[in-house]
């Protein structure tokens, strides 16, 4: 039986977002997007082992959100429980995409490690994103800085990651010149960390066409 995990809502302490029953016309494993199907580095063992880690961690944040709830019932809700909910509902999309990913290949991410990621996109004056790869901005340098946005997208677990790697994209794509932009596989690179960054931000919908792991 398939399930589907809506990635819509941030949900709080109590129900995972999920839902019995796939979409009505899911296309078979045979006839998925290309852009669906990742073929990452890492093998099953460490797949299974980060879903491991992870899902502890998301009890661990569904804990700290009951806490937070605890202390205020009839309290407005504060900034530190807006920020632990939005931060829940983003480890569970990445949990639903390691699910995804394990079940039948899709939105497998490129790395399963959390980067640090330290950037504020708000900062005066403006700063650079602290990308690894050189900001250069010749083609073999965009075409590495489109891999690693691709890498830090997808492996977001934070709002504040997915809203700093959503402005990284957004500056950094303009700097190099036209000849460079227009290189396909650094679009493909940029196009894969946008979509990871769409899902992880609820507006589109995880489906997991078989039972992951028990």
């Amino acid at each position: 039986m398939g399930v589907a995990i809506a990635a819509i809502g941030c949900g709080g302490s109590g129900a995972h977002p999920s839902a019995p029953g796939g979409e009505p016309g899911e296309p078979p494993h045979s006839v998925l997007a290309e852009e669906d199907l990742y073929k990452p580095a890492y093998g099953k063992p460490e797949l299974r082992a980060a879903l491991t880690a992870e899902r502890g961690l998301v009890a661990t944040a569904e804990r700290l959100v009951g806490d937070l709830e605890a202390r205020q019932p009839d309290a407005p809700v504060d900034d530190q429980l807006r920020q632990a909910v939005a931060d829940l509902a983003v480890r569970r999309r990445f949990v639903a995409t390691l699910e995804a990913c394990d079940a039948d290949g899709r939105w497998c991410p490129p790395r399963l490690d959390d980067p640090a990621w330290a950037f504020d996109p708000d900062a005066t004056p403006p700063v650079d994103p602290p990308m690894t790869a050189t900001l250069r901005f010749d083609l073999a340098s965009w075409r590495a800085l489109a891999v690693e946005l691709h890498g830090r997208a997808c492996a977001c677990r934070t709002m504040a990651c997915v809203d700093g790697v959503g402005v990284a994209i957004d500056q950094l794509e303009t700097r190099p010149v036209p000849q460079v932009q227009g290189d396909e596989a650094a679009i493909a690179s940029v196009a894969q960390a946008r979509e990871c960054l769409f899902r992880l931000r609820g507006k589109s919908v995880i489906h997991v066409v078989k039972p992951a792991l028990e």
